[in-house]
């Protein structure tokens, strides 16, 4: 909203009248009822991610004792909550709405107020979304004495203005941003559930230990799996520092470049010159890091393209198996497994060579490959329609509002 027009740049057609702006004291009161009775016992806290949420659930244990929540404020459902602590997404705090449909209590190091009938509750809850109110507290609060936690008075923070259309406009942006908030929790939901079923999956389509075949597999597959060393189906490819490089047109793969895609996508690596006697390493070879704690976090990737990598991988070429497969199995297993892990963890080819490996035929390979290779499409899509959406309501609370 500009402050000479106090109209936001986006508006919904048929709406064209000025916003009024208000206090916040003018459209609600401070809540001070407290727990006197002790009658109600659900601990609620403010997230700056999770928004109004069950202590217990978002400390996993009970932060408040039942001998203080006496002392604690009584929150009805629609109340909003000013939670004073600092953090990245939220650096003076958030306000959010309780939406648990129950009443619960609160810290007194909380602010808990109501509204009255003259704003939409949804409208507001979304306008505590963007960046228009933090203005007002910079200028009217400070961090205080702990640098984690924001300092206003009671009386200041009642005075913060607040942007108003019509109750018709209000309930129309409120209504549009629930909308689009229940599409991105949709999306959410199915990304989640496909993460979940791929997990299940993996378990199910790969052999036990002390087994030969998995619980599930795909129809007309039904010879045992034959265990190989990870050494008789790889060969081992080394990395070389970049000393032994200038620059160039050819990829150059660090640890840091390894992204949370299977496949290795190549968008920060820089590029060498050839001149050198090191090989590079081929399109299809698994590369991970051969030491640190990136072998902890399971790095492992396929490589898309021909590229050099650096001393701190290390690369197996498929031979006789498929690679997707291979990717697979080793994901599954989990890097920490194969390697050392007494002191830093590391891999070297001494703990490649032996380890274990349960392969079917080429054939049941493929279609293992080809069916997560699929799945893992499916999850990227939905992942990228959730970043979209959120992107997409990110820019509208700033244009929609002040």
């Amino acid at each position: 909203m500009t402050e000479q027009a106090k109209v936001p740049a986006i508006r919904f057609a048929g709406f064209t009248d000025p916003w009024e702006q208000r206090k916040l004291g003018e459209i609600a009161d401070k809540v001070t009822e407290k727990n006197l009775d002790g009658n109600i016992t659900e601990v609620l806290t403010n997230s700056a991610e999770y928004g109004v949420i069950n202590q217990t659930e978002f400390f996993d244990h009970a932060v408040a004792k039942e001998s203080n929540i006496a002392g604690y404020y009584v929150i009805a459902p629609g109340d909003f909550v000013y939670n004073p602590r600092i953090s990245a997404t939220a650096p003076v705090g958030p306000i959010r709405r309780n939406t648990l449909g129950i009443h619960g209590v609160m810290s007194p190091l909380y602010t808990v107020f109501r509204l009255t009938d003259a704003v939409d509750g949804t409208y507001l809850s979304h306008f505590f979304k963007t960046n228009g109110w933090h203005g007002f507290m910079k200028l009217e609060g400070n961090s205080g004495a702990r640098s984690d936690r924001f300092s206003i008075g009671d009386a200041t923070f009642f005075e913060m203005p607040i942007p108003v259309p019509s109750s018709s406009e209000q309930h129309a942006i409120g209504s549009f941003f629930s909308r689009l908030d229940d599409l991105i929790t949709l999306h959410q939901r199915k990304y989640d559930k496909l993460v979940i079923f791929k997990k299940s999956m993996l378990e199910k389509m790969f052999p036990k230990d002390g087994e030969s075949v998995p619980e599930i597999r795909f129809a007309g597959f039904t010879d045992p799996w034959e265990q190989r060393k990870l050494g008789e189906i790889v060969s081992i490819g080394a990395g070389a520092p970049p000393s032994a490089f200038s620059a160039g047109n050819f990829l150059y793969v660090k640890v840091d470049d390894l992204n949370e895609s299977s496949h290795f996508q190549f968008d920060s690596a820089q590029r060498v010159d050839a001149n050198t006697a090191v090989k590079p390493i081929r399109k299809g070879s698994i590369i991970f890091a051969k030491r640190g704690a990136a072998i902890l976090g399971n790095k492992v990737r396929v490589l898309g393209k021909t590229a050099y990598i650096d001393t701190n991988m290390m690369a197996l070429e498929p031979r006789g198996v498929d690679a997707d497969f291979l990717w697979l199995f080793i994901n599954q297993t989990g890097l920490y497994r194969i390697a050392d892990t007494s002191t830093i963890p590391q891999i070297n080819n001494k703990h490649i060579e032996p380890y274990p490996v349960d392969i079917p035929n080429m054939a049941e390979q493929q279609a293992i490959g080809t069916f997560f290779s699929r799945l893992d499409d499916l999850i990227t899509l939905h992942q990228r329609k959730l970043e979209l959406l959120q992107n997409i309501k990110k820019s509208l609370l700033d244009k929609m509002f002040a």
